[in-house]
């Protein structure tokens, strides 16, 4: 029986041996969340080896920071994979950036979307060596180097502002955001109501989540048209927001009379705009964000300090007689 036993206890820990082996090599070589991410070794002629993670990988806007960040990886020879979860989710998009920290990639680049979430996950890649680049939404108490992108307060305060400079008379305004607990959602929220609080003919009537989704916004759109018939304005804060306000407005009245803001420069809200239902739309620089971060990523593994922690990439209000919007701007003059 002693004998047996100590032939378990020896298979046993051969079986732990050979799992914990195995588990360390692919952690270092590859992984997999489902069909959406998978992590590879980087290969032996290019130079550093990172990752953009993204909220949703089906995001045309998410697209555009890719474009920008292979231009910037193919000029320097760096490895770029583009991963994280197909449609929004929390728990898949922190699970990406663990698996690329267990990796060992040279570098991340991803956004900051809950602060209490993503701070500690951001800190824990930094204590491994690996750099972080926070794009289009900040952490900004983690330890993340550098964050590129939007000021989001800032460009809701904009939005705010080209409301009342293209509007008349008493505004009954319905705001349509991604997500509430989103950090850059909320700072364009608040930039949006900061600019407007002093205009007695602006009232923000109600504020819907569309889960950053054409659907969702269609959805919240249906709800507050029929809750408030009286609406005569729209602020739509993420990408599809504007779109989905957009097309519940024409199948159910007359786009004459209704405002509709957007945010960022989809095609569909770029043909919303030469239609005129909707008005003006908050223009962001995504393939700069991308391509910038690639840049600020490479300068800190070749140990530049002098980075500021805060780089803000531009933002501007586009309307119909800004058409065609040009690929040279959409880029933001990064036309290499």
């Amino acid at each position: 029986m002693i004998v047996i036993r100590r032939i378990f206890y020896l298979i046993t820990f051969l079986a732990f041996l050979l799992t914990g082996t195995l588990t360390l090599y692919y952690g270092k070589e590859t992984f997999h969340l489902g069909s959406t991410s998978k992590v590879n070794a980087v290969p032996d002629e290019k130079a550093y080896h990172f990752v953009l993670i993204p909220e949703e990988l089906s995001n045309e806007y998410w697209h555009l920071v890719e474009e920008g960040a292979r231009d910037a990886a193919k000029l320097h020879d760096v490895y770029l994979e583009f991963l994280g979860p197909k449609q929004a989710d929390i728990d898949e998009h922190l699970k990406t950036i663990d698996m690329a920290i267990a990796g060992g990639v040279d570098g991340i680049m991803t956004q900051g979307i809950s602060d209490q979430e993503f701070t500690p996950l951001l800190n824990k890649a930094v204590k491994n060596g690996i750099p972080v680049v926070t794009v289009d939404t900040d952490a900004p108490n983690s330890n993340r180097e550098v964050y590129i992108g939007t000021d989001n307060y800032y460009a809701g305060f904009l939005a705010g502002k080209a409301l009342i400079q293209d509007t008349k008379g008493d505004q009954d305004v319905a705001i349509i955001t991604g997500r509430f607990e989103a950090s850059h959602q909320k700072l364009r929220v608040q930039g949006f109501k900061d600019a407007v609080q002093n205009e007695k003919r602006i009232n923000i009537i109600a504020v819907e989540e569309s889960n950053i989704t054409k659907i969702g916004a269609m959805e919240s759109t249906y709800k507050l048209l029929k809750e408030h018939p009286d609406l005569n304005a729209f602020y739509g804060t993420s990408a599809l927001d504007g779109i989905g306000i957009a097309q519940v407005v024409e199948r159910l009245k007359s786009t004459e009379g209704i405002y509709i803001m957007g945010f960022d420069t989809l095609p569909d809200t770029l043909s919303y705009i030469e239609k005129g239902t909707i008005d003006a739309t908050v223009v962001q620089f995504p393939y700069q964000m991308g391509y910038q971060a690639v840049e600020k990523l490479i300068q800190i593994k070749e140990g530049s300090n002098k980075q500021e922690s805060i780089q803000h990439t531009k933002t501007e209000i586009f309307r119909k007689e800004d058409l065609p919007l040009l690929p040279a701007s959409i880029k933001g003059g990064l036309n290499r």
